[in-house]
């Protein structure tokens, strides 16, 4: 392969670097309105009264609209295909507000002050409930968030809101509690994963206005246009064709921003006053009124054989989906169903639970998505399983998971296709030193240094459901336009889909103009989720470039008057097999589409696959623990990834590093926490710590290539796997240096020293 493989830079990397993509707020017209939202400050209450008259006077406002004003539908704001199977429950505004940040007010105004201002100036009385905080308590709890009659769901999910339950799920092959009580060695935990903000540079913002033609048009930093025009055609009430959603740079997305979030306020006001209208979202609103990770309690048991096969696997799961249910069946089906299928020598698995409605802010996608949850819970008991065996939990996993060519107890059907985990694991012990450090070393000043490891796997899009289409070009003058609906926020997506075109019609990447996400010009794509782009999308690509480069073979045999089967292209000429004919592709453009051409070549097509390639991660983490006082840096982490076959070198050892940054802060650093009251204490910068690059001494990264037959150049997915592996591997590292087994997440100096004091912990230390 002459592009694929290549470590090319990102076809906007310059540009960025120089600050010059065009980002939403950057296109918005200056005579636009300014929409800001007047919040609960309640977690639970009815608006009894709200008088907005003294507001509505103020010169320069030009709309407030209340729960009175908007359609009175419900819907969900999670980015999915249709039919969504999150639950429609939510209003664009309604009576009854379900946390601390809900929406009361829509204010459009000439200006942010004005705007402002007028928030100030609404009075509204509230009706206070009795708040649902503590998800552990929900079901069953006294107060019930979700009380009304018209809340909907596509399908049965398992929906109980007079329990507070909004989605059940349940995987269950062969009898768990009879392979546990045959099993020789048990381990039993309880883990919890906390709730992690995305924290994107690029806040929440969408502007809208009515062209010439009276449709709405949607400019919104988005990861998924084409739901977005979907979600708003259902909470809006008018045709989904009436709409057009543009998708210009993103600022970093991260899962966020596949919740449709902001753009339905500005939309409503420039339908009520026929003027532009845009909403930018505060930092401190990102943090306290979007979304976040759900935070999960995971009970795991793990039994295995004396040789140290794992024979059972049973996790019992329970979800905070928050205020609203938009990810929540998807979120937490995922967090077991992407792990069970790695121990493969089980002869019995469950993964069951809820997902419960609290009052605190909604939960979403972050990337992981709800692997990361279960991957934590599981290979943190893994690690314990190995200890309680006596193995070397390398070796364990290199004897339990499953190969390329296996199958699982969830998976019956499909071959796993590809895989290079255990070369994964023996990669990554041989960059962390792993033989010669495991389990733990004296480091002098009385701290101690450790290594710990996991592993993971996630998907590479949704089998079976979303499906993607591709639409190339070829222009008079021998370019070539790619159209795609995938949204590239950042990851370089747009330059690796280039790359798979330019390799199948043999020409440079600069020759091929990448147009993406717009609605109204771009082929459908469900957009960039679910690890989809490379593997969905990118097959896509590959069969339109394939499709087009026949129809360039067979033009060129026409005009050469000799078969289709007797030509030759090498993405500059068609040439006649014995040579004799050729004719350039400019020259055959130039043919087809000016003068009296009549044709102008398109390829196209559509992609979607049976089957989800997992890729696999091996994460190894070292630490530096100082026992006086509990503190924790990690000294180095190495990831070793199976991504099938690696399109651009360099894109995907930044996002693999980029990932591993977010599971450390998940690991370390992050929590979006509350009060008593239900008001999130984590608002800003200042109080939500985010890795910074002081804290991440050092990083490696390697790649284990596989062959996925299914994948385009047998590739597979990168995005979310290289996030899931920090937490469980540095945990382990934790409890290898001091004997402290962190359960719930992040691990903090204080728990770390806590439960050093505890009884046996120092002594299990002394006597190694």
């Amino acid at each position: 392969m002459h592009i694929v493989g290549k470590g090319i830079a990102k076809l906007d990397g310059i540009a960025i670097a120089t600050g010059k993509p065009v980002y939403t707020d950057d296109l918005a017209m200056p005579n636009t309105l300014v929409v800001k939202i007047l919040r609960s400050p309640h977690a639970f209450a009815k608006i009894t009264s709200i008088d907005i008259s003294k507001a509505e006077k103020l010169d320069g406002v030009e709309c407030i609209l209340t729960y009175k004003d908007v359609p009175n539908i419900r819907y969900t704001s999670a980015g999915q295909s249709y039919p969504e199977p999150s639950p429609y429950d939510r209003l664009i505004l309604d009576q009854v507000v379900r946390y601390v940040g809900d929406e009361v007010a829509i204010i459009a105004a000439a200006g942010e002050k004005t705007a402002l201002k007028a928030a100030g100036l609404i009075k509204v009385e509230y009706e206070v409930w009795d708040p649902v905080l503590d998800f552990e308590k929900a079901v069953g709890h006294p107060s019930i968030v979700h009380p009304e009659d018209d809340l909907h769901c596509n399908f049965d999910i398992g929906l109980k809101q007079e329990k507070n339950i909004a989605s059940m799920h349940k995987v269950e092959v062969g009898d768990v509690e009879e392979e546990l009580r045959k099993c020789a060695v048990l381990v039993e935990e309880t883990y919890y994963t906390q709730a992690q903000a995305q924290a994107m540079m690029e806040t929440y913002r969408a502007f809208s206005y009515l062209d010439h033609t009276n449709r709405l048009v949607v400019v919104s930093s988005t990861q998924i246009p084409f739901h977005v025009r979907r979600i708003l055609s259902r909470a809006l009430q008018i045709p989904a064709s009436r709409i057009r959603v543009i998708k210009p740079r993103i600022g970093g997305g991260f899962g966020g921003k596949q919740t449709a979030v902001a753009e339905i306020f500005p939309a409503i006001v420039t339908l009520k006053t026929g003027k532009p209208a845009k909403i930018v979202y505060e930092r401190k609103e990102t943090f306290t009124s979007t979304n976040s990770r759900h935070a999960m309690r995971l009970k795991v048991r793990l039994g295995a054989d004396q040789e140290g096969y794992i024979r059972a696997v049973d996790i019992q799961g329970l979800s905070d989906t928050g205020a609203y249910g938009e990810h929540a069946p998807t979120v937490f089906a995922v967090a077991g169903e992407k792990t069970l299928p790695l121990y493969n020598k089980t002869n019995a698995v469950r993964y069951m639970g809820h997902a419960v409605y609290t009052n605190k802010m909604p939960a979403g996608a972050l990337r992981g998505y709800g692997a990361t949850q279960g991957t934590f819970a599981l290979e943190s008991a893994v690690n314990k399983l190995a200890e309680k065996l006596n193995l070397n939990p390398a070796e364990m996993r290199l004897k339990n998971l499953i190969r390329a060519g296996e199958t699982s107890l969830v998976h019956t059907k499909h071959p796993l296709g590809s895989s290079s985990l255990h070369r994964c694991i023996e990669k990554g012990k041989e960059m962390i030193g792993w033989d010669e450090k495991y389990p733990r070393r004296d480091a002098g000043s009385n701290k101690v240094r450790a290594v710990g490891m996991a592993v993971t796997m996630q998907g590479s899009g949704i089998a079976g459901l979303e499906t993607a289409s591709a639409e190339i070009r070829l222009h008079d003058d021998s370019n070539f336009t790619l159209l795609i609906g995938s949204t590239d926020m950042g990851t370089g997506s747009d330059t690796i889909l280039a790359q798979m075109a330019a390799e199948i019609l043999e020409t440079a990447v600069e020759n091929i103009i990448v147009n993406a996400a717009d609605t109204d010009v771009s082929p459908y794509d469900p957009g960039s989720y679910a690890s989809s782009t490379t593997y969905v999308t990118g097959m896509a690509v590959v069969k339109a470039a394939e499709d087009l480069k026949q129809q360039i073979m067979q033009n060129g045999a026409v005009l050469l008057k000799v078969p289709p089967d007797e030509v030759d292209f090498d993405g500059k000429t068609i040439r006649s097999i014995d040579g004799d004919k050729s004719i350039s592709l400019t020259k055959l453009a130039e043919l087809l589409i000016l003068g009296t051409g009549k044709l102008q070549l398109v390829g196209n097509a559509t992609y979607g696959s049976p089957v989800s390639p997992p890729p696999f991660v091996a994460g190894f983490a070292e630490v530096e623990v100082d026992q006086e006082t509990g503190k924790v840096d990690l000294i180095d982490y190495v990831a070793v990834v199976d991504c099938g076959t690696v399109i651009n070198p360099n894109l995907a050892r930044v996002q693999t590093e980029g990932g591993i940054v977010q599971g450390i802060g998940m690991a370390m650093f992050e929590e979006v926490r509350y009060d008593q009251r239900g008001v999130l204490q984590t608002n800003s910068f200042m109080q939500y710590k985010i890795p910074c690059r002081k804290d991440i001494k050092n990083i490696r990264v390697a790649f284990e290539e596989s062959f996925e037959p299914t994948g385009p150049f047998g590739a597979k997915s990168i995005g979310e796997v290289v996030t899931n592996t920090p937490a469980p591997a540095i945990v382990h590292a934790v409890y290898n240096a001091v004997g402290v087994r962190i359960t719930k997440l992040p691990v903090t100096p204080e728990k770390v020293f806590m439960g050093m004091q505890k009884e046996g912990a120092v002594k299990k230390l002394s006597d190694q």
